[in-house]
C-alpha cells in the first residue's frame, strides 16, 4: 500500500486522502481561526473513491494525515463477463479481472483501451481511454 503523510492544513480541494482505511477525493475543506489559547482546526469533507461513502474529520491544522499514492494505468479489454472484464495493462502484459464501472457499463467492449486506478492495491476501472 503506497501512501505518504502530509500536514492537514496543506490538504486541498481535489486532493486525495485516506480516512477511515479508505481513499477518498477532497471535496471540500474548513479552516477554523486560531482561539486565544488554542490551534487552527481544519473541517474536511471528503468522498470514497471505491465506495462513493461521504466521510467528514475535524482535527488540528497541525495534525499529519495519510494521502494514498496512486498509480493511473491503461489496459486493453480482453473479454467481458458480466459486470467484469479480464484486462491486460499496456506496459506489464499482466492479465487481470477487473469489475467494470457502473457508469461505464454498456460502454465497455472487447479490444478497447481503459484507465484503471491503482488505489491501496485496489484497482478500479475510471475511464474509456480510446477505440478500438
Amino acid at each position: 500500500m503506497a501512501i505518504k503523510v502530509v500536514g492537514a492544513g496543506g490538504v486541498q480541494k481535489g486532493s486525495f486522502i485516506i480516512m477511515e482505511g479508505v481513499a477518498s477525493k477532497v471535496v471540500d475543506t474548513v479552516t477554523s481561526k486560531t482561539g486565544k489559547h488554542g490551534h487552527a482546526k481544519i473541517r474536511i469533507t471528503a468522498i470514497g473513491l471505491v465506495d462513493d461513502k461521504k466521510r467528514v474529520i475535524v482535527l488540528p491544522a497541525h495534525d499529519n494525515v495519510e494521502v494514498p499514492i496512486i498509480e493511473k494505468k491503461t489496459a486493453q479489454v480482453l473479454s467481458i463477463h458480466g459486470d467484469m472484464a479480464n484486462v491486460m495493462d499496456a506496459e506489464t502484459y499482466e492479465t487481470f479481472d477487473i469489475k467494470i464501472a457502473d457508469e461505464l457499463k454498456g460502454q465497455v467492449t472487447e479490444g478497447m483501451q481503459v484507465l484503471y486506478w491503482i488505489i491501496m492495491n485496489e484497482k478500479v476501472m475510471k475511464q474509456i481511454k480510446g477505440g478500438e
